[in-house]
């Protein structure tokens, strides 16, 4: 069955509605905003999501991703402030903020970030000694980062972050940087050494001196105590000597002989301890030292009431003659100088 004129004009009508529908609607993606233009001329963005321009008229300009990117900056020679010259690479991350201005304000959004931070990286790094430029990377990333926003903030751009990913000086140069540290560490080791040296001798001298203040001490309280000592036994010998002497006085013969006696016998007991004898013959007598002992025997039986060793009392008058002894070698009548009373 063939159409009529008027049924073609119809369908022909319908096509192109549904042509002019179809060119008029645009789906956005998220993530993106796409750019309006009107005879060439930017009118309106659109965002993401359905949207509806008039066919014919308006066209779809520049489709701007609105998601954070991130660019590899390549590797370059750099020549630092003491004419080191070192390799250094990076990366950048940027959002688009405007999709407008992106669009229009530059051409080639990505090359032109790209080269911008290259050339703030030579700009930066150059400024700053080697060994600056390897120990402040977060100060190099600060700078880059605060100036590439500030260069793209006019093309609708924020330059979210910059970071150096490498530096690499030459081979010599890392070789004599080496070396150095190990100058360095050997310089370093030196003087602790020297310090701990320092330390220990300040510590032993100050170690004698204590030792040498308490040797004193002990020395000075030594005499002290000898002192004492040869006081205390002076003071009992001038008591003893008094005590004896006023024996004497009193008539009493045998405190003379007791006196006499114990002298005597430290005598021996001094020539039998002497180390450089052995042996020695002695010209006395026994009766002599027996005789000594019996006058310290006769002092104790008047100091104990003048008793006997049997308790009986001895007989009152005159004491019997004592019998001579035999002369002694060394001159006297005895062994033991005792005085004998009438």
């Amino acid at each position: 069955m063939l159409l009529s004129p008027f049924s073609i004009f119809v369908v022909a009508v319908l096509v192109l509605a549904i042509l002019i529908v179809f060119m008029g609607v645009k789906s956005v993606p998220q993530g993106k905003e796409w750019t309006v233009e009107r005879f060439g001329r930017y009118t309106r963005t659109l965002k993401p999501g359905l949207n509806i321009i008039v066919p014919f008229v308006d066209r779809i300009g520049s489709r701007i991703s609105m998601m954070e990117t991130v660019l590899d900056v390549p590797s370059q020679e750099v020549i630092t402030k003491d004419n080191a010259m070192v390799t250094a690479d990076g990366i950048v991350f940027f959002q688009v903020l405007d999709a407008a201005m992106a669009a229009y304000e530059v051409n080639n959004l990505e090359l032109a970030i790209l080269n911008l931070t290259m050339t703030n990286v030579r700009s930066v790094m150059g400024s700053m000694d080697l060994d600056e430029l390897l120990s402040n990377r977060d100060i190099i990333n600060t700078k880059l980062l605060s100036v590439v926003d500030q260069a793209t903030s006019t093309w609708g751009v924020k330059a979210t972050r910059i970071e150096i990913r490498d530096i690499s000086p030459p081979r010599d140069l890392v070789d004599a940087m080496g070396r150095q540290m190990k100058a360095e560490r050997e310089r370093r080791a030196t003087i602790l050494e020297a310090e701990g040296d320092k330390r220990a001798q300040v510590l032993r001298a100050e170690g004698l001196k204590q030792a040498a203040i308490l040797e004193a001490e002990g020395r000075r309280e030594a005499a002290f105590r000898d002192a004492e000592a040869r006081e205390r036994g002076a003071q009992a010998e001038a008591e003893a000597t008094r005590m004896v002497s006023e024996a004497i006085a009193a008539g009493d013969i045998q405190a003379i002989n007791y006196f006499v006696a114990n002298r005597y016998v430290d005598s021996l007991k001094e020539m039998a301890s002497a180390p450089n004898q052995k042996v020695f013959f002695m010209p006395i007598e026994a009766a002599g030292v027996i005789g000594a002992i019996g006058g310290i025997t006769e002092i104790a039986r008047e100091a104990f009431g003048g008793s006997g060793g049997n308790g009986a009392t001895p007989p009152a008058g005159p004491r019997p003659p004592v019998p001579p002894r035999p002369a002694s070698p060394w001159g006297g009548p005895s062994g033991a100088p005792v005085v004998e009373g009438a």
